[in-house]
């Protein structure tokens, strides 16, 4: 039986450097003036350098890795399709602008299909097992729910105690698949206030082909780290390999691991409160298998997306027959993510087509002709896949937004409803540099943002399950 999307959390992050369709870049000479500055040319920094373009100032984006993108990336030249590594869908299609500049810029954009399936051993479950499933996953949200309203907890500490042999697979679903931790690591009030996300929407020609589309007109160095920011409230200073940057105000869209780890260096040091922000929004572990399987021995149909019934954290979704091609992704999250990320990508096809053989027998090996695998963990760019709040971390992403000097934060870790979207990174690269933009009196309280406005906040429903999309 076949379960509609609002029944279940097809959850999509992965992560990892590779090739990407690129758009135009300037790297060469580094202009050493700016009235804004940005650190990252991930979706927050590309909406960010969108706003500040399109209020007539000058910007300059530098960015560390050799491709724009941050955690959108799409590799077009490893399979027949691309193959999204990171962020794969976008949601809220009535207000997220970036499905209209998709279309204008003429790139394609589909609705995920509505059907997905859980596997019990060898064979679907049946009507029953999943109205069970779903009432389980129903009753998990609404302890989450109800929890978030007296104390920031852990979610594992509140789910009802009898979930019998859909635990496991809840606790994936709510938890690494959906934030990349374990519910033992994951705030009750975080995840309570996460935006409904549904309806998902892809590009078909990757996330990562449009955030560099969207990029192309803009003034971005890559292979351009930014190694010390010197600050005070009137301007800032960047210093790169390729130069010093003078501006008058700085948009930071670097990860929160990034951030607390101290790689980006500030003078003076930015306050502990920020640090300590960044901190309890650690990134969680997100990765992605790609199979290239002739011949469906798997027996799925397009864009079937698949989990099953386990009673252990050592399971994954499946994402099979990708645009009706051979390509089929396997997504690992959590502990178990992470510790199999560690071992390498060779541990990880092993580990996709052992999964796969345990599901639908022997025949899924010899059928396997190329894998790819994504690391995010140990991409030094970004540390991980999207931010999750700690038990009583929650209040940790409005004190990220508080503006230091005349340095503005922004990425998904600064969104407190659409954490860990392309959606929250892109809504907060363009109010960072809103507050930028004011700060040099470059913008006007009542001058309306080039996008719509977002819908109001939503809040999280008891709804059996949600669809995540970790990204930046």
């Amino acid at each position: 039986m076949t379960m509609t999307r609002r029944d279940f959390l097809s959850a999509s992050a992965g992560l990892a450097v590779t090739p990407m369709l690129g758009g135009r870049v300037f790297g060469a000479q580094l202009s050493r003036e700016a009235d804004i500055v940005v650190i990252g040319a991930g979706a927050a920094g590309i909406a960010a350098a969108r706003r500040i373009q399109a209020a007539n100032r000058k910007v300059i984006v530098v960015e560390a890795a050799s491709q724009i993108g941050g955690r959108c990336q799409t590799d077009i030249s490893t399979f027949e399709v691309p193959f999204d590594r990171g962020a794969r869908w976008m949601h809220n299609p009535e207000t997220n602008p970036m499905i209209r500049l998709a279309r204008a810029a003429g790139l394609e954009i589909t609705t995920a299909p509505s059907g997905q399936k859980i596997r019990i051993g060898r064979r679907n479950a049946r009507p029953g097992e999943t109205e069970e499933f779903l009432a389980a996953l129903v009753r998990a949200n609404r302890a989450i729910d109800d929890a978030s309203r007296k104390a920031d907890v852990a979610c594992a500490a509140v789910l009802p105690k009898d979930l019998g042999d859909w635990a496991g697979t809840a606790e994936f679903l709510l938890g690494a698949n959906f934030s990349g931790k374990d519910l033992k690591d994951v705030s009750v009030v975080d995840k309570a206030r996460a935006q409904d996300r549904n309806t998902a929407i892809a590009c078909r020609q990757g996330l990562g082909a449009l955030i560099a589309k969207l990029g192309e007109q803009l003034p971005v160095s890559l292979s351009t780290p930014a190694k010390r920011i010197s600050w005070s409230k009137r301007d800032v200073t960047v210093e790169t390999p390729a130069g010093k940057i003078v501006a008058r105000a700085a948009v930071i869209t670097v990860s929160s691991n990034v951030l607390a780890a101290g790689n980006l260096k500030f003078d003076p040091d930015i306050p502990k409160r920020t640090l300590d922000a960044a901190a309890k929004l650690s990134l969680g572990s997100y990765d992605r298998i790609a199979l290239q399987i002739s011949g469906n021995p798997l027996g799925l149909s397009r864009d079937d997306i698949l989990v099953e019934q386990s009673n252990s954290t050592r399971t994954a979704l499946l994402y099979a027959n990708m645009g009706g091609s051979s390509l089929c992704t396997i997504d690992v999250a959590g502990s178990f993510g992470r510790d199999l990320s560690a071992q390498g990508e060779q541990a990880m096809a092993a580990f996709a087509v052992e999964w796969l053989t345990k599901l639908f027998g022997s025949d899924v090996a010899a059928a396997v002709k190329k894998s790819s695998a994504t690391r995010w963990n140990a991409s030094p760019h970004v540390l991980g896949a999207m931010s999750v709040a700690a038990p009583g971390g929650q209040a940790a992403r409005k004190i990220l937004t508080d503006p230091i000097g005349c340095m503005y934060l922004a990425g998904e870790a600064t969104h407190e409803t659409l954490w860990g979207t392309i959606d929250g990174a892109w809504e907060s690269g363009e109010r960072a540099a809103e507050a930028a933009l004011r700060r040099i009196g470059a913008l006007r309280d009542a001058e309306p943002m080039e996008a719509p406005a977002r819908a109001p906040k939503q809040r999280r429903r008891s709804a059996p399950a949600r669809s995540a999309t970790p990204i930046n």
